[in-house]
């Protein structure tokens, strides 16, 4: 699912990380997963796959303070353009040892699960067509099985891993949240995405056109939790990208009308969800 300048539904843009040792994190996004650095300062560092898109943006500010149990990332995932290049990375991965927490088959999807040096979940991954995809009305079927990789690697290039490839996106993106009620109302009722996938009262996932999901939501580590204090190592916010300034003003009034808290400056819009997760809303005209 790649990013289309015709697409009619919003999807994530940029994710910021607040991070304790930036010099440590960055070395591992560059040479571990193979990212290239877009922009840098003594305090901040932006990465992109293509050279001009960003992807992940890691800070360190100055009063920085350690994580503690609260709201924020369960996991970035990065989607992968093709079978090759998860294949790709696997071969790569098995070569140098590198530190995954699992490898999922989940019906949609393959994927792979790591962690970056201070505990912010990653996701690696590419989707199945989606014709191959079961739904039950508006409910998609996703499991969790091993993956087969002696299969995939056998859809390894002959060039092998050669960094993240130019088509990698922000495919999706897991939160963990406080409660699921008010949260349900605010992505869904105000931000417009569909449920597309509950699991009782532990999680939620949500997407537009039929993904399956754009936005995973759940409490299993962090019911009743507190959001993150300013300047906490963790999620400082990510961006949900519009397709253009009338589908977002509608999602604006939606979230007005459900109370949500907005903030309004120099024509930048930035929300915060139930669980005190920022998010910065902007469209494809405006993306940075």
């Amino acid at each position: 699912m790649k990013k289309a300048n015709n697409r009619q539904h919003p999807v994530i843009g940029t994710v910021d990380l607040i991070v304790e040792n930036l010099e440590h994190t960055l070395a591992f996004y560059i040479n571990v997963l193979g990212f290239q650095v877009l922009d840098q300062t003594a305090s901040s560092a932006s990465l992109t796959a293509d050279g001009k898109t960003p992807l992940l943006t890691l800070e360190q500010p100055e009063d920085v303070k350690p994580r503690k149990r609260t709201t924020g990332l369960y996991h970035i995932a990065f989607l992968l353009p093709d079978r090759s290049d998860l294949a790709n990375i696997v071969h790569y991965f098995i070569q140098t040892s590198a530190q995954l927490q699992g490898a999922s088959d989940h019906h949609v999807s393959e994927a792979l699960y790591l962690s970056d040096p201070e505990g912010n979940g990653i996701e690696i991954y590419i989707d199945r067509e989606p014709n191959t995809w079961k739904w039950d009305g508006d409910q998609v079927y996703m499991t969790t099985q091993a993956l087969d990789v002696e299969d995939l690697l056998k859809n390894a290039s002959d060039e092998g891993w050669q960094g993240m490839p130019t088509g990698t996106i922000v495919g999706h993106i897991h939160l963990q949240v406080a409660e699921l009620e008010k949260t349900k109302e605010f992505y869904c009722e105000g931000l417009g995405f569909d449920a597309v996938l509950n699991y009782g009262s532990q999680a939620l996932f949500v997407s537009k056109e039929r993904y399956h999901h754009h936005i995973g939501l759940n409490i299993w580590n962090s019911g009743g939790a507190p959001a993150p204090a300013k300047n906490s190592a963790g999620l400082k916010w990510f961006t949900i990208i519009f397709p253009n300034n009338a589908i977002m003003s509608e999602a604006v009034n939606r979230l007005r009308k459900i109370n949500a808290w907005i903030s309004e400056s120099d024509g930048e819009v930035t929300i915060k969800d139930p669980s005190g997760i920022y998010i910065r809303l902007i469209t494809e005209e405006n993306e940075r």
